[in-house]
């Protein structure tokens, strides 16, 4: 297996793995501007969690292999023609205030998480480019014909899989929380779409086994690298996937057991507690009577969810259906992970 360093400082190896853009999706929802194809400083800030000014210091150390990967800096002309196609862009607010502007191509952005060592977010990215790069030079290559048809057959279903996911999906939900009398066909044609997408997953899963990949360990092998703050962004990227509007993750000590909330499309309020516990260790009934007494007496939620990368004592689990709180195992963690929609918020 390659080691990240050797990532970090060989350029031919950066160069033959950045075709991989689909790997930027898989750690991370990455927002693109109104064009669908570059990012600016700020969103790749955001993106990895670290300062702009971070950003831009790394794109000056390493210029040049950047500009051929996708980072060009606008001006003039080209500038004033690239901020009237994209004036939804919160920081194009002044644009005779600016002289320049530096966009990233998701070819570069992948670009920067093999270059930026201090970011979490990068360094998922990391792990699974490595993971792709070692499954790459370990598969058996007798069949070349048969192994490159289906490579191409999971390539083709992951990206109809994301469109199901993330674009028409969503769509749906939107159309469900404004409908009125059509209500119920709407929530009827989203489980048909819903059912295409699960077999579309498992067809994937199927290919992936034929090509000697394990999709759950990856799943697993990533969940296990997470801390806990990482676990809960990620958790609340799932929920904004499967149509949750207005979720926040709070990430403090005081949170009474509530570490993300949100709601469903339908307008159904959301309270989650995660909990990222490696190995074979069980939820206590205490945290569960905890969150339990938050998300119901205190807060009054209408969807409790207790998400961990564990599973649940019998006693806790009797808490849960007793207090009406949804408990999500580690088998349901790496499902909903790997793109098998959460049935609670359905």
């Amino acid at each position: 297996m390659i080691k990240e360093s050797v990532l970090l400082e060989s350029q031919t190896l950066r160069s033959s793995v950045l075709d991989r853009t689909d790997v930027l999706d898989k750690v991370k929802a990455l927002s693109l501007l109104p064009n669908g194809m570059h990012v600016t400083t700020a969103m790749v800030a955001a993106y990895f969690e670290v300062t702009a000014e971070a950003i831009r210091q790394l794109t000056k150390r390493h210029r040049e292999e950047l500009t051929v990967n996708g980072v060009s800096v606008l001006r003039g002309a080209d500038l004033r023609q690239f901020e009237s196609d994209n004036m939804s862009l919160s920081e194009v607010s002044h644009p005779q205030a600016r002289r320049s502007l530096t966009i990233y191509s998701r070819r570069a952005v992948l670009n920067v998480a093999m270059l930026l060592r201090d970011s979490d977010v990068a360094r998922q990215v990391r792990a699974y480019l490595l993971d792709v790069e070692h499954l790459a030079r370990t598969q058996p290559v007798d069949n070349p014909g048969l192994t490159e048809h289906v490579s191409l057959d999971a390539r083709i279903d992951q990206r109809i899989t994301h469109i199901l996911g993330r674009t028409v999906v969503p769509m749906f939900n939107t159309l469900i929380a404004s409908s009125g009398e059509h209500r119920r066909e709407l929530i009827e044609l989203r489980e048909d779409i819903e059912n295409v997408e699960r077999r579309m997953c498992w067809h994937h899963k199927r290919l992936a086994t034929l090509e000697g990949e394990n999709p759950t360990e990856n799943v697993r092998s990533t969940l296990k690298a997470m801390t806990w703050q990482a676990f809960e962004r990620h958790v609340a990227d799932l929920l904004r996937r499967d149509g949750c509007i207005d979720v926040v993750v709070r990430q403090a000590r005081s949170d009474r057991g509530i570490d993300i909330t949100g709601r469903t499309a339908d307008g159904r309020t959301v309270a989650v507690q995660c909990k990222n516990r490696s190995g074979r260790r069980t939820v206590p009934s205490a945290d569960l009577q905890k969150f339990a007494g938050a998300a119901r007496a205190i807060d009054r939620v209408d969807l409790a969810l207790f998400v961990a990368t564990c599973n649940f004592s019998h006693e806790s689990q009797a808490i849960a259906d007793l207090t009406g709180v949804i408990t999500v195992n580690r088998e349901e963690v790496e499902a909903w992970t790997a793109g098998v929609r959460l049935k609670a918020l359905r």
